[in-house]
């Protein structure tokens, strides 16, 4: 309690604050935060049955390519308009988007209307994550922020191992769409919580948007997710279609630094990478993002696979790695709060991720689940290091009233990691699964095989022949995705080296509120009052 006291200090014109509003407030953004991560993870279980109410097969992957686009697209425009116009609004404005796109979702018809409807409640979720991060960066300072970075580890651990169950249980008693339904008494929760509790002054934004930034800047994103999403996979790398995407991502990147430096309120201002921390937190955090959503998309795909394990816990699958990165991200963020020092963080996060993914790397059709637990929880150790501490230090770059943008910015880069690593990884592993079957069973029965899902079940169904061949195919598949992780890790390792370690605002008499090269950095322009 007194540490939320002491914490509020630090904020200009704050008055009176009680520790237990911050207390609700921050419980009020977790929640907001767990929605965020939460929905796909229910609704990936909830698909087969969306299509077999629904139909529309062929699209079913835009079920989840207009919400992620949505949300990567609308991801810096929040921040920006939450740095004019103010914090709470715009996050109010999100979660009432989100919950209006997740009701609609719930009563869609047909697929055609689920996919627009995901693409509405995409746009709201942009700006919960980016809200929940730069309300924290207002309410408190860096160096105080460490102690919540177990809670902010923990949400995500949570949506990643409940999600799958949650989503399983729901469809199988109440129906899929109650898969969506279920955010709207959580997003209820955070609105009434946030309403109440977070008073923050309203802002006068001294320009208006940059409307043909945020149009050029929406482009690249859209056309570089596009391309991830599509290539390898809907049309070949090779092809006309992908080929126009890199161009026109290409063109819209080159356009847009371009107005950036013409704007008076550019969307995401060019000057916040001046600041050479800023900068590789933002190459970190795409690496981080490279390596976790390709880690969590193949680990229990091999676990499945070659191991035996039943897809229904699939969550728990992933419990060793998240276990691991929950609880050093605690510990991470207790030493960072108690020393003011977090360089060798990054340092040390990098490493682990480097020999977590090589390990994973090494895995076979011999490898036991105990073995594979100790490699995820290596991995996770390393993203523990990583996952807070490069959103921390990437806030701590810049000034207060860029915030929102920093926020977003480190948010969006992790986003579009991920796209590039399950991509990457993705298409690494297809190609080597298809090799390896073919090389086995020959390509008329690697042909017919392939059509089979790699799950438990419909293996065991299998000739002991062509069951032996798909676990060694996708052990090596996993084995090149893996590989190629491991070598993508090592560029984040290598920049960590050369962070800056700036003091944190707000870590104490010294040179506290000391910006990047000793710069002071200005007060926070908002404040929670009771």
């Amino acid at each position: 309690m007194d540490d939320m006291v002491e914490m509020t200090k630090n904020m200009e014109n704050a008055g009176e604050v009680k520790p237990r509003s911050v207390r609700v407030v921050l419980m009020a953004l977790m929640i907001a935060m767990l929605l965020a991560m939460l929905d796909n993870m229910i609704i990936g279980t909830a698909m087969p049955t969306i299509v077999g109410e629904l139909g529309g097969l062929e699209h079913l992957s835009w079920v989840v390519t207009a919400y992620t686009l949505a949300t990567a697209a609308s991801t810096p425009i929040w921040g920006k308009v939450g740095d004019m116009y103010g914090r709470k609004g715009s996050f109010l404005t999100s979660i009432v988007i989100f919950l209006i796109g997740s009701a609609l979702s719930g009563m869609a018809q047909d697929m055609g209307q689920l996919i627009g409807f995901r693409a509405i409640q995409g746009l709201g979720a942009g700006g919960l994550m980016v809200g929940v991060m730069a309300i924290i960066g207002d309410l408190i300072p860096p160096r105080e922020r460490g102690k919540y970075q177990g809670m902010m580890a923990g949400v995500m651990a949570l949506a990643m191992i409940g999600g799958p169950l949650v989503g399983g249980t729901i469809t199988d008693h109440m129906g899929w769409r109650w898969s969506f339904y279920i955010n709207l008494p959580l997003g209820a929760v955070a609105l009434a919580m946030v309403s109440a509790v977070l008073h923050l002054p309203k802002k006068k934004a001294q320009g208006k948007i940059d409307y043909l930034g945020a149009a050029l800047l929406t482009l690249a994103i859209t056309s570089t997710v596009l391309v991830t999403t599509w290539g390898g996979t809907e049309y070949a790398w090779g092809s006309g279609e992908i080929i126009g995407l890199i161009v026109v991502g290409v063109l819209a990147i080159a356009a847009f630094l371009y107005v950036e430096t013409k704007a008076a309120e550019p969307v995401m201002p060019l000057h916040i990478f001046r600041s050479r921390n800023f900068t590789l937190m933002s190459v970190i955090g795409f690496l981080v993002g490279f390596a976790m959503f390709g880690g969590v998309l193949y680990l229990p795909l091999f676990q499945q696979a070659v191991q035996g394990a039943s897809a229904t816990n699939s969550g728990l699958l992933l419990l060793p790695m998240l276990l691991s990165m929950m609880v050093v991200s605690l510990i991470a963020g207790r030493v960072t709060t108690s020393t003011g020092k977090y360089k060798v963080f990054p340092i040390a996060g990098g490493a682990l991720m480097v020999v977590g993914l090589f390990l994973l790397a090494t895995m076979d059709t011999g490898t036991t689940r105990l073995v594979s637990g100790l490699y995820m929880a290596v991995l996770g150790a390393g993203l523990g290091f990583l996952m807070q501490i490069t959103m921390l230090v990437a806030q701590n770059s810049v000034d207060m009233k860029d915030m929102g943008v920093a926020s977003s910015s480190a948010t969006l880069f992790r986003t579009l990691g991920g796209s590039f690593g399950v991509a990457l990884m993705g298409s690494l592993f297809t190609s080597q699964v298809t090799d390896t079957m073919t090389d086995r069973l020959g390509p008329a029965a690697a042909a017919k095989a392939g059509s089979a899902q790699l799950d438990a079940a419909s293996l065991a169904k299998l000739p002991a022949a062509i069951r032996d061949a798909y676990q060694h195919a996708v052990a090596a598949g996993t084995h090149s995705a893996f590989l190629l992780g491991a070598a993508i890790a090592v560029l984040g390792f290598l920049a960590a080296w050369f962070v800056k370690e700036v003091p944190l605002r707000g870590a104490g008499p010294a040179p506290a509120g000391a910006g990047e090269g000793g710069k002071p950095a200005q007060a926070p322009q908002e404040s929670l009052a009771h």
